[in-house]
């Protein structure tokens, strides 16, 4: 049976400022602080911002974290409150691990 993960995505909100890379945008390391309360808690399983001028990013949380934890968490986020990011969550299936 595979495992089930959490993936939150992130993209930029109605706040994000066009021509700015991530680590320049406002409010930023708020929403890096917000999220490093899972990782310490050993929730994360990784997480980072995407290669391309996009912007946003994406998180992987361990099997187990209760999806409305989850959401919850995302909610309260500095970064969304103020409209810098918008989030998804999606589930995935983990196929394999290294």
């Amino acid at each position: 049976m595979q495992e089930r993960c959490l993936v939150v995505l992130h993209s930029p909100g109605p706040a994000w400022e066009p021509g700015l890379p991530l680590t320049q945008q406002l409010g930023v390391r708020e929403h890096e602080a917000h999220y490093a309360a899972l990782a310490r808690q050993g929730l994360l399983a990784l997480g980072g911002s995407f290669a391309d001028a996009t912007g946003g990013g994406l998180m992987v949380f361990k099997p187990g974290l209760d999806e409305d934890v989850l959401r919850t968490h995302a909610l309260t986020d500095p970064a969304v409150e103020s409209g810098l990011l918008q989030f998804e969550i999606r589930p995935c299936l983990v196929a394999h691990k290294g």
